[in-house]
């Protein structure tokens, strides 16, 4: 399967808060902790999307879709930091993808495109966290990433169930 990486502008992000939104909503239904409990609705899904609309209009939050033969497959944001004295840093969240399009390096290819965004926009530390022993943690570690602490129980599952949770960093340049 092949896709393309795109990184939305603030229209080109109203316009695929629908596709967002189903991809948000299938993640989690997958299992993927990503800050929501099993049966998120497409309209819960969307209304969340749509409170990220003034970041990325203001340039604090950048996103980008991958699309293949079935639309938006996956999805990353690239979170700055707003503190003069964190200018140097940003956050990698909500990374994403269908599970239809999972094992195809879409997640790799994602965490790429914000990586290289991150160092043209002078951010020299990334930082991250997801759940201990997923396979997010996996793509990270294989990518470079150097997990730095692992706090248990951090946050429920989309089950409701307590996991622990490792946070990341990557020096840039």
């Amino acid at each position: 399967m092949t896709h393309t990486i795109t990184r939305l502008s603030a229209g080109d992000f109203r316009d695929n808060v629908k596709e967002l939104a189903e991809l948000l909503a299938d993640a989690v239904d997958g299992g993927a902790s990503l800050g929501f409990l099993a049966s998120l609705d497409r309209s819960s899904a969307a209304d969340w999307w749509h409170t990220r609309a003034p970041a990325v209009a203001d340039g604090s939050l950048v996103v980008w879709v991958s699309r293949g033969p079935e639309g938006v497959n996956g999805t990353v944001s690239l979170a700055f930091e707003g503190k003069a004295n964190g200018r140097h840093r940003a956050e990698v969240v909500k990374l994403m993808v269908h599970r239809h399009a999972r094992g195809r390096g879409v997640g790799r290819d994602l965490l790429t495109a914000a990586e290289r965004a991150a160092v043209q926009a002078g951010v020299s530390l990334l930082l991250l966290d997801t759940e201990t022993g997923s396979h997010a943690e996996s793509l990270y570690g294989s990518a470079g990433w150097t997990r730095y602490g692992v706090v248990p129980d951090y946050a429920a599952d989309p089950a409701g169930r307590l996991r622990d949770c490792s946070f990341f960093y990557k020096r840039l340049g």
